[in-house]
């Protein structure tokens, strides 16, 4: 029987490459196989540095260049249903590869590591990183956990995600903000419903406003993000005959990467003005950087006209430290985590020719 490390022959080509990522199953939590898969290929290769955090593997050049460009990729996919192993078809627009991870985002960590081994002297120096558990908590996400132990890994003048983009490139992301807004009330008998204070009847303005809620679409450095603020969750009620003395509304903030943190929770302080309001979650986005050097040279390499990235990515993690960051990676986004995820095996070879581009001859 092959090895892992067989598996992953780097020098496969890109798409069969991707096939057998895919078939590594490596639902979040169960990443180390896969992990030491990646690591074994990367040590093979004598122009790279490899070292291991847990089950994130980061394998970097070492050639003096004049700058350094982060290449980052998550190993971890959202659990099976029914979609493993791949298979590839064939159709009337060309190949298409089925499975879980196909889109988010082997696909990309394939033409990542196809690049790693194949360009042993890029123009600028690579830090390529292979990390683990973003698809649960962000407190597990190993990139975040690569820049607490190991912050001199991520050091660089430029970072590319491979999130999936369509095989284009989205600057930046939008920041996120969960807050609880609760209502109190005073509980009593339903039948003697006039004794107490219905506290779900008292979120009745909290919804209204946020019914009549109108996002902004804000400009930021030439990339336009839209906004939104939504219900995203709704708890109260004791019991079927009991007016409920405590409700909330939980509500999501999807804020432009213009704003901070304190910029969104002021937004929604503002709105609910008189309500109870909890901030649970908040994470800044990050401004599309696409005005840096490398950014333009990559962008010129790749072709096509930047987009705004409106979920919140990896990075921000990067744009947290000051380094400019863009997402571009093979797959379409509303097929992440679908069970008919799939990816066009022509987004996979565009995006390795657009990196591949950038990374040799710009």
């Amino acid at each position: 029987m092959p090895s892992l490390a067989l598996t992953l022959d780097p020098a496969l080509p890109t798409v069969e490459l991707t096939r057998r990522l895919v078939d590594l199953e490596s639902v979040s939590g169960h990443e180390g196989a896969i992990a030491e898969a990646v690591e074994a290929a990367l040590r093979a290769l004598p122009h790279l540095e490899v070292l291991r955090d847990g089950d994130a593997v980061v394998a970097r050049t070492t050639l003096g260049r004049g700058s350094r460009a982060v290449i980052a990729g998550h190993l971890d996919t959202v659990p099976v249903n029914g979609n493993l192993p791949s298979r590839l078809e064939s159709g009337p627009d060309g190949d298409v590869l089925w499975g879980r991870g196909t889109v988010d985002m082997k696909g990309g960590c394939a033409v990542m590591l196809a690049l790693a081994a194949s360009i042993t002297e890029p123009v600028v120096d690579v830090t390529w990183v292979f990390y683990d558990h973003e698809e649960v908590d962000s407190s597990l996400n190993g990139l975040g956990r690569l820049a607490h132990n190991h912050p001199e890994l991520l050091a660089a003048d430029f970072a590319i995600l491979g999130e999936p983009t369509g095989g284009e490139v989205e600057g930046g992301c939008n920041g996120t903000l969960r807050a609880e807004i609760r209502t109190r009330g005073k509980r009593a008998h339903s039948a003697r419903s006039w004794m107490g204070d219905n506290a779900i009847h008292s979120l009745a303005p909290v919804l209204a406003a946020l019914a009549a809620y109108q996002p902004e679409s804000i400009e930021v450095d030439g990339l336009v993000y839209r906004e939104g603020l939504n219900a995203v969750g709704i708890a109260g009620g004791v019991a079927g005959n009991v007016v409920p003395d405590d409700a909330v509304v939980t509500v999501n903030y999807r804020f432009a990467p213009s704003r901070n943190a304190a910029d969104a929770e002021a937004v929604v302080r503002a709105l609910f003005a008189g309500f109870e309001v909890e901030i649970t979650d908040v994470a800044a986005g990050a401004r599309p950087g696409l005005d840096d050097s490398l950014a333009q040279a990559f962008m010129a390499a790749v072709g096509g006209e930047a987009k705004p990235k409106y979920g919140w990515t990896d990075v921000a993690r990067f744009a947290a430290l000051g380094i400019p960051a863009v997402n571009y990676g093979p797959g379409d986004p509303l097929l992440a985590h679908a069970d008919d995820e799939r990816v066009p095996v022509d987004q996979i070879e565009r995006c390795e020719q657009g990196l591949r581009a950038w990374l040799t001859a710009f």
